[in-house]
């Protein structure tokens, strides 16, 4: 998934409608010498220096540093604020709407050091000030949003626009900035403005308090295993439990850390079915134990709040107002979308709990399949069906072959050449992290670079994620990308390899298509970097489709050990297996869209998340057997910010547009390095970025709209035709 990149302007602001701040997009510094100066003497305030454009200085990183530049920025971004609203000229583009564009650089390049502290490298101290800031950023934002005359100068340049329109891209960038304020009650008269300011400052505090009970239920949650507890796990994941404990100071002891990608080989392999429990439990009861780090109460205030904010503009519930702008438009588009693959997945899953029982039951286990059994009795389905030991395809996926895959990939689609730097030419957090350059394989020009956080450490948000530090734009001097893609593989012990999941090593290719659409872009105005939710993950889930590719699996799937690739046995065995286990993939990711979409939809007064979650999936007909992916009191994507808020159902609307799209290439002469497909992909789906309506542009590259009934395929679920 991708970071939110929320720029300083009002513009991007009120597009996200995000409170939690991370990284952003980087842009020229507009202030005054004098201001400049004494911005600088805040290591975090600085322009970047250095090659490349300037880098960010994470080697002078210091916590003690943040507060101060966050005050600071905050105040240079005011007065350039107050600059635009106070023009005495008459509004155009050019002194409204670029100089918006051209604000807050200074506060961006902090923001870039508080998303590095906020999601890689969290620690208590950060979280103090993080609570202290919350209220305070909210508040600078409110000033933004609810500047009248600010608003009043967008209004006129937007409606002179209709009159009398601009140069596309230039035409985009201010509707989108008139509905941003628009959307955040620009309109609303004083009272009414006072209240959504403060429930935007409220709502600050009850996200970041949720998002650190995440945080520290993963780290507080940890399982220790003896050697006679080790049963079924493999010598390279031993070993990296070994690592897990002797970093947390248990040496001789094993560790599986509270983190997906910790649980999920343990649940997958071990043959200690009470240990399986107690991982799974301590997994899916993150911030539901009942006590200070229980998010129950975050979430029913946090429900009760949207639906009142967004009765301020006349909406009846959250998701009415969230989706106006997306692809979807409605709620009930969205759900109709789900509804209809919704009684395929779960009849899967009662086909795929079937097959785990009668092997549990032959091998004389004595056991009613449950949740924390699931995985592993999957995975000797797996073995029975179709002869496939996950284990043995693991020793096929090492992590750094994995990334030369996926440079590969880069290289034929995008023409894009990564080149490491070296060690110490570039600063960064960790010294996990390495960076590589990257540049036009025919030209030499230098496009950006890419910066990698492959390992899960404490202080470390769980998941997979991509973010910049600055983005793509040319209306003030072109700039240069700085990317970053941000794991949480199990680090190994020196000199092992990095081992990963079939699932894992999709989720890497993932993330890398959210870097592309980065490195891709081809816009003029930051604010056009944006995304429209239910269509910024369709790029990154089409990358998704070259990992299985001949190209991909013959050159770079070799075995750890030997270096002799994949055989072809075992690539028809996971080609034919390829719609194995959809009935879980897609209910536990299902069930989670849905309960975003529900909980927005119903009244909050009085709410009880916890019975809220159980009573409306059994009214799904939730099977037993599975939990959501992200249940309730840990759904970070959509209480921790508002990124993803009624927005979850997204991922599904992508893989639409991703089935869609990847029979595209299926049919073409070159399949999927198909020269021709390739350049329609990167002219209209990854370079415009916002710059384009995202249902026009999947047009000019399909010449029609999307059909689901390629989705249904994939996954092996009846299809009927639409």
């Amino acid at each position: 998934m991708t970071n939110t990149h929320i720029s300083t302007t009002l513009t991007a602001i009120a597009l996200s409608g995000v409170v939690f701040l991370s990284s952003c997009n980087q842009k020229k510094e507009t202030v005054e010498t004098s201001t400049e100066t004494e911005s600088t003497e805040n290591v975090l305030l600085a322009e970047w220096t250095g090659p490349y454009g300037g880098t960010p200085a994470f080697d002078k990183m210091n916590l003690e540093d943040l507060k101060p530049a966050l005050e600071k920025g905050m105040e240079l971004s005011l007065k350039e604020i107050d600059d635009i609203a106070n023009s005495t000229e008459a509004p155009t583009f050019e002194n409204t709407i670029v100089p918006l564009e051209k604000s807050g650089s200074a506060l961006d390049r902090v923001f870039t050091y508080y998303g590095i502290l906020s999601s890689n490298m969290s620690s208590p101290e950060f979280r103090e000030i993080q609570q202290e800031m919350a209220p305070k950023l909210s508040e600078f934002r409110s000033k933004i949003s609810q500047n009248e005359k600010l608003f009043q100068r967008v209004k006129t340049v937007y409606e002179n626009s209709l009159k009398n329109p601009l140069e596309d891209d230039q035409q985009r960038v201010v509707q989108l900035t008139y509905e941003g304020f628009a959307m955040n009650g620009a309109e609303l008269d004083e009272e009414k403005k006072k209240r959504y300011a403060e429930i935007n400052k409220e709502l600050s505090e009850l996200y970041t308090n949720f998002s650190n009970n995440i945080l520290e239920d993963e780290e507080g949650y940890v399982t220790y295993l003896t050697k006679d507890q080790l049963s079924g796990l493999s010598e390279p994941l031993i070993k990296a439990y070994a690592k897990a404990a002797a970093d947390r100071g248990q040496e001789g002891k094993y560790a599986v850390t509270n983190t997906r990608s910790s649980m999920d080989p343990f649940l997958t392999y071990s043959d200690e079915r009470e240990l399986r429990k107690k991982v799974w439990e301590n997994y899916y009861s993150r911030g539901d134990n009942g006590d200070d780090k229980d998010n129950n109460e975050n979430i029913a205030k946090i429900l009760k709040l949207r639906k009142e904010r967004v009765g301020l503009l006349g909406y009846d519930n959250y998701a009415e107002w969230r989706l106006q702008n997306r692809m979807a438009k409605t709620p009930e588009n969205a759900m109709k979308l789900m509804n209809a693959v919704w009684p395929a997945a779960i009849a899967r899953v009662k086909e795929e709990v079937a097959d785990m029982q009668a092997v549990a039951n032959a091998n004389g286990d004595n056991i009613t399949i449950e949740p924390w059994d699931y995985r592993y009795y999957a995975e000797k389905v797996r073995k029975k069906k179709y002869d496939l030991d996950s284990d043995e395809v693991k020793q096929y996926l090492q992590l750094d072959k994995l990334r030369e895959a996926m440079f590969f990939v880069a290289g034929e689609l995008f023409n894009y050449k990564f080149t490491p730097v070296s060690e110490g030419k570039v600063p960064v957090f960790h010294e996990d992290v390495k960076v590589w350059e990257v540049t036009d394989k025919t030209s030499g020009e230098h496009i950006g670079l890419w910066y990698l956080d492959p390992f899960a450490r404490p202080g470390k948000r769980s998941g997979a994620w991509a973010t910049t530090y600055r983005s793509h734009t040319t209306f003030d001097g072109k700039e240069n990308v700085l990317g970053s893609n941000n794991s949480n593989f199990v680090k190994p012990a020196p000199g092992e390899p990095v081992l990963v999941s079939w699932d894992d090593a999709t989720t890497f290719f993932h993330e890398f298509g959210h870097a592309l659409h980065f490195f891709s872009s081809e816009v003029r105005y930051p604010t056009l970097n944006g995304g429209v939710r239910d269509y910024t993950e369709f790029q990154s889930q089409l990358l998704e489709r070259w990992l299985s590719t001949d190209e991909v699996i013959n050159n770079y799937l070799v075995h750890y050990e030997t270096g002799e690739p994949m055989p072809k046995a075992l690539v028809d065995k996971i080609k034919k297996a390829s719609t194995f286990n959809q009935g879980f993939a897609t209910t536990e990711y299902l069930a989670s869209a849905l309960m975003d979409m529900k909980f927005h939809l119903a009244d909050p007064e009085n709410i009880d998340p916890d019975k809220f979650e159980k009573v409306t999936l059994a009214e799904l007909n939730m099977p037993k057997e599975v939990v959501m992916r992200h249940r309730t009191p840990h759904f970070g994507h959509v209480f921790s910010g508002e990124g993803y808020a009624t927005a979850y159902y997204g991922y599904m609307w992508a893989d639409v547009l991703t089935s869609d799209a990847a029979e595209a290439f299926a049919e073409a002469p070159g399949g999927f390095y198909d020269k021709e497909v390739a350049a329609k992909l990167v002219k209209y789906l990854f370079a415009p970025r916002n710059a384009m309506d995202p249902a026009e542009a999947y047009k000019k590259f399909r010449g029609r709209e999307a059909k689901i009934e390629a989705l249904m395929k994939d996954r092996g679920f009846p299809v009927t035709k639409s």
